[in-house]
């Protein structure tokens, strides 16, 4: 019974990630400023972090987890680079 559970909640877990990536894609797509586009950048690299920590875990792989800290950690330094160059118009 539990481990039917969980299969089916990280289905539904991956499910709404998915959805909610296509929802920042929509924004980075027609959002109509750059500080809108750079919250949807934000939000798709969460939600893909998210989605592979999920993949993880129906997987039972550490390989996955792996990823999602370099995802993160990437994401990090570009919204805080973009953020800087939209502040200043310069990132150095």
């Amino acid at each position: 019974m539990t481990l039917t559970l969980l299969n089916a909640s990280l289905l539904v877990a991956q499910s709404l990630l998915i959805l909610a990536m296509g929802c920042a894609v929509y924004r980075l797509l027609r959002g109509p400023r750059a500080q809108d586009r750079i919250l949807a950048l934000d939000t798709l690299y969460v939600s893909a972090m998210l989605l592979l920590i999920t993949f993880g875990m129906r997987a039972a792989s550490t390989l996955y987890f792996d990823a999602a800290l370099l995802i993160s950690m990437l994401g990090f330094v570009t919204t805080a680079a973009l953020a800087k160059f939209l502040m200043r118009g310069e990132i150095i």
